[in-house]
Parts: structure tokens; sequence; C-alpha cells
């Protein structure tokens, strides 16, 4: 073959492999109209141009539906879509958007409906996505600025520096939703995993099924979008002491084992997509849990599971010891 020909033919390939990729935004939206234009605009605003909205509103009674009626008649269909949410809660309203056929890109990303996503989350999420085989599930995510309800900087979420992996999934979610964009083999995968579960929590569930089946998973420290802070929120930061108090409180009331009771229950189903290794972590985090002190320490350190903070494994040590884990 003539040296230029192909020379020609390996930068079509290279190109193909870093062009663009359509990315689908799944919207849940619910009595959303306070915030939802400017996450719209704050969407409209991406330096990555290749998307199209999905929105899924749960029944809301205020102008949610006009705002995004207003906005599907000025980009047009092949910007927003709309449709009906399941009516059963923000995760299944997510999961419901991942699981509809219909829906169909190369990445795919979560959108709430009232964080200020910055210009460059696609393209920084995309960017990386593309360094990875098309057939590996990977999942992005990231920290994220705190923003109040006017749009006032407040401080930003804790900053992970440990690996991902299912081991860290199994007791905490490394990114919030908002922040997550995955491509389409973990797309299918989730599919797989998701549909007919009751899962609690979308993204967590994301980050356990994707780690768990041996997918690539990175964290961001450079925040990807302002996540406003404000009575509605149904999932807090985490970032303030009143926010490690209130989560210390679930601990000791058993919100955290009623978490993971739910989180195993799902898992034990989908467990023929897990590693190997990941289905030994989980049958021995499962296994401990129910044991007798001593043999429930040992348990819950032979399955290696880890939180990402000094804190938040002092936390654990707290669970195992008092049989709330």
């Amino acid at each position: 073959m003539d040296a230029k020909v192909r020379n020609l033919g390996n930068l079509a390939g290279l190109q193909a492999q870093y062009a663009p990729r359509k990315v689908a935004i799944l919207l849940c939206t619910y009595q959303g109209e306070s915030y939802l234009a400017e996450q719209l605009e704050s969407i409209q605003a991406q330096t990555h141009s290749d998307w199209i909205v999905w929105a899924s509103d749960d029944a809301s009674t205020d102008m949610t539906r006009p705002i995004l009626e207003q906005y599907a008649g000025k980009w047009g269909s092949d910007r927003l879509h709309m449709c009906d949410g399941p009516r059963n809660g923000f995760a299944s309203n997510f999961l419901s958007l991942v699981c509809n056929p219909e829906v169909q890109a190369d990445c795919y990303a979560y959108s709430d409906q009232d964080d200020i996503w910055k210009e460059d989350k696609l393209e920084k999420a995309v960017d990386w996505l593309n360094t990875i085989p098309a057939g590996v599930p990977a999942l992005y995510c990231s920290r994220t600025e705190l923003v109040d309800e006017t749009g006032r900087h407040l401080g930003y979420s804790p900053l992970f520096g440990k690996s991902p992996g299912f081991a860290n999934a199994l007791v905490q979610n490394l990114g919030g939703g908002n922040t997550m964009v995955f491509n389409h083999a973990a797309r299918v995968l989730l599919q797989q995993a998701s549909k007919d579960k009751p899962v609690l929590i979308h993204d967590w569930w994301t980050y356990m099924v994707i780690s768990g089946a041996g997918g690539k998973v990175y964290y961001d420290a450079h925040p990807s979008l302002r996540y406003r802070q404000h009575g509605g929120n149904l999932v807090g930061s985490n970032a303030g002491w009143l926010d490690r108090i209130l989560r210390l409180r679930w601990l000791l009331h058993g919100r955290f084992k009623n978490w993971n009771d739910q989180n195993i229950h799902c898992l034990r189903q989908i467990r023929s997509l897990l590693t190997p290794d990941n289905q030994r972590i989980l049958d021995e985090f499962s296994a401990a849990r129910q044991r007798w002190l001593l043999p429930r320490i040992v348990g819950i350190m032979r399955s290696g599971i880890y939180r990402q903070t000094l804190l938040g494994n002092l936390g654990l040590i707290a669970a195992t010891l008092l049989k709330k884990i």
C-alpha cells in the first residue's frame, strides 16, 4: 500500500476515534420551576455541542413542563425531547431514561434540574471517555462547587484521593449523579442490571455496577458544575459539619445498614455481571455483616471495603462495631 494512502487512513482512524460524540442528557424534573431555566441555559452554553436533552417529568404541577415546552420550541425536537416519568421517585425516574430504548447516543449524562453546569463539563467528560475502548464500560464523575440559592459560592465538595473501585462503591458513592457521564457500553450494562430492580439511589447504583463489572471509573478533582444548596435538595453535599452530623445520625439509627441491605439485595441479582474478584468482595462483605463482633470485624477487613476519607473510614469502624453496617 502507498505510504501516503496508509498515513491518510491512519489519520482518518484517529479522527474517528477522537471525534466528538453525541451525548444524551438524562434530565429528570419534578416541581423544578425555580432553577430549571438556568440549568437549561448552562446546557445550551456547553463547548461540546453534540447533545440532546431527554427530559422525564414526574407529574410536575408547577411551571416545569411549560418551561421545558418553551425550550423545546426554541431548540427543536432534535435538542429536547420530553416524556412522562414513572412517578416512583428520582432514582426510578433516572433509570427509566437509562432503560428507555428510544434514547440512543454515544454517551449519557445525568442532569439534575437545579444545577449550573460549567461550560466545559461535557467536553472534559467526553475527552476522557474517548480514551477508553468502546466495548469497555466507563464512568466519568467529578468534584462539585457548592453554591447557594442565588448562585453565590459556598465552597467545594470533599476532595477524594483514593482510587475508585467496587470495594469503595459498596460503602460510598464517589461522585454525585449530576457530575456523571458514561459511555454506551456502560449504558448497556446498566440496562441489564437495572430492569425491575428496587434501586434506592441511581448514581450510587451506577458506580457500583460499572466498577463491579470491571469497568473504568475516573474521578475528576476539578469541579464540573455548581451544585445548588437549597431546602429542596433530596441529598446533601456532605461538605459541611452539619451534613456529616446528619449522616452520623443516619448511621446510628440504622439508615446506612438499611441502604446496604437494599444494595446487596440488588447486587446479588446481578452477581453474574460482576468480576470474580468483586463477587468475592460482595460475598465477604455480605456474610461479615451478619456475624457476631470479632468475626464481623475480621470479615469486614478481609472484604477490603473502604471510604475515601479518614473520617469516613472511622465511621465504617463505628458502624462495624455497632453492627450498623
